[in-house]
């Protein structure tokens, strides 16, 4: 097998590591190891799921200083976005250990037998359990926060999942240090042998979601990879869900009568569209501006503050190649004005781009690729006259993981923006920009089809743990035989819903 090459994409330079891509029995391997470690692991009790969750944010804080150095060389990411992406990651890790301790995620019912306007029914219990092992493929555009240690790892792990992870081509030295970390964690609290597996290469992730032994496949990238291994995964003997994070253009709409703050909105659509070099799934992409003096003022203070901005380093010479032909198709759109960058870069060197184009031209159908993500410090402007317009040209924007609003006090457009967020986003902001995503109780990152192939799903916040678990009810079970989760004496302290009645934590 060929060697792993590792891009510093600042300098150009290329280092051969002392990694082979996987092999087919490789990924066999490691996949049948996960498999039986999965019944031991998920056996095994809450509190120490959680302590191993926590041991593993201490190992990464521990490499630290490593581990970003290594990560600047692969993603030219500056240090101080990397450090605190490392502390989001631990910080992932240990929110999860609480999720886990907390219980919930584990939906306890229990109704015991009894009479029923049906006749008698039996003693009935039902909980969720692990689905078994999980496919990760880590993303290029967060080394940490959304790769091997990343959200779909810790939250597959809180489930009681093993997971098998598939490195990222633009940061494979950055992946096997971080990989290394949690090893070392697992092996200080004896987790048992086949918990995590890491593989290299296009072959072996396409042998990973084809293994029988992977129960599900989390995945945050492109829409065409995302798309080829969705179908994959359908396509299996025995299918699996594939919960795929593609991205989306996020559209942003300024009303009218939020145009009194049009400078402040303008700079602050400027940082949030170059925010990493606008390598954020959650870029505003598309922006809808009112026409007339005061929306004029807002695109000048954007196009302004974008011409100040000096050439970024973008991930790797794929994605720039990727950014600049999306720039190049949107430019010889017609009807398609270049506000910013018209000045051509070179390898992975990018500028800020910035385009405007009326309503009726984004409406064109010559048009219909300006609703698709450009992946990097890029958007498209779209004026429009009247609320009726706007509404009609939204409704040609396919659905998006975020809808930002900046609306006025009593604002006569809120109530049906926000109705509009709903249907077609995951997140709905108001006031605020989209870039960045909270790890909490309340976040939702995901949105409809085609921004997610899983709409029901989110890959940040608590409720990430869903995607591995299925529900099992036991019926007449003895109780000397039940799960601790589902005794009457609770004795983990967790809530349980008993005869309809949600109870109280011991």
């Amino acid at each position: 097998m060929a060697r792993v090459q590792s891009l510093n994409p600042a300098t150009g330079d290329t280092v051969e590591l002392d990694i082979n891509e996987s092999s087919p029995d490789e990924v066999r391997s490691l996949c049948e190891a996960a498999s039986v470690c999965a019944p031991i692991f998920a056996q095994q009790l809450l509190s120490s799921r959680a302590e191993l969750l926590d041991a593993m944010a201490s190992e990464l804080e521990k490499g630290a200083t490593s581990l970003v150095e290594t990560a600047m060389r692969e993603t030219a990411l500056p240090q101080g976005r990397l450090e605190g992406e490392l502390r989001r990651t631990a910080f992932q890790f240990r929110f999860f250990a609480q999720v886990v301790l907390d219980g919930a995620f584990l939906h306890v019912s229990i109704d015991h037998a009894g009479d029923s306007p049906m006749g008698p029914l039996p003693d009935l219990r039902r909980m969720r359990i692990p689905l078994g092992p999980v496919a990760v493929f880590g993303s290029s555009n967060f080394p940490f926060a959304f790769s091997v240690p990343g959200g779909d790892t810790a939250s597959a792990l809180a489930a009681g999942c093993p997971v098998v992870i598939k490195a990222h081509p633009a940061h494979p030295a950055t992946s096997l240090a971080a990989f290394e970390a949690l090893t070392r964690a697992a092996a200080s609290k004896n987790a048992p042998e086949g918990l995590l597996g890491l593989v290299f290469g296009l072959d072996a992730g396409v042998a990973l979601v084809d293994d029988p032994a992977i129960t599900a496949v989390g995945f945050t990238g492109s829409v065409r990879a995302g798309v080829t291994l969705w179908r994959q995964a359908n396509a299996r003997a025995t299918p699996i869900p594939f919960f795929g994070e593609l991205g989306s253009a996020n559209p942003l709409v300024v009303t009218n009568a939020a145009l009194d703050r049009a400078q402040e909105i303008g700079a602050g659509i400027a940082g949030s569209m170059t925010l990493g070099v606008g390598q954020f799934c959650t870029k505003p992409g598309l922006i809808f501006v009112p026409t007339g003096s005061r929306g004029d003022e807002l695109v000048h203070e954007l196009a302004a503050s974008l011409d100040k901005l000096d050439s970024m380093t973008m991930l790797s010479p794929g994605i720039a190649q990727h950014f600049r032909e999306g720039v190049d198709a949107m430019a010889n759109i017609s009807g398609v004005r270049h506000l910013v960058g018209e000045n051509k870069e070179q390898g992975t060197s990018s500028s800020a781009q910035l385009f405007e184009v009326t309503t009726l031209g984004f409406l064109d159908p010559s048009s219909a690729d300006l609703g698709e993500e450009c992946f990097g410090p890029v958007a498209l402007v779209v004026r429009y006259e009247s609320s009726d317009d706007l509404e009609h040209a939204l409704d040609h924007v396919a659905p998006a993981l975020t809808f930002s609003a900046f609306l006025a006090d009593n604002d006569k457009d809120g109530s049906w923006l926000l109705a509009y967020g709903q249907r077609h986003a995951g997140r709905v902001i108001v006031n605020q920009f989209p870039t960045g995503v909270g790890v909490s109780w309340s976040m939702q990152h995901g949105g409809p089809w085609p921004a997610t192939t899983a709409p029901a799903a989110t890959s940040v916040g608590a409720s990430g743990i869903d995607r591995w678990l299925r529900p099992v009810t036991f019926q007449g079970v003895p109780s000397d035989v039940l799960t601790l989760a589902l005794r009457d004496d609770n004795p983990l302290g967790i809530p349980q819903r008993v005869n309809g009645q949600l109870s109280t934590k011991h």
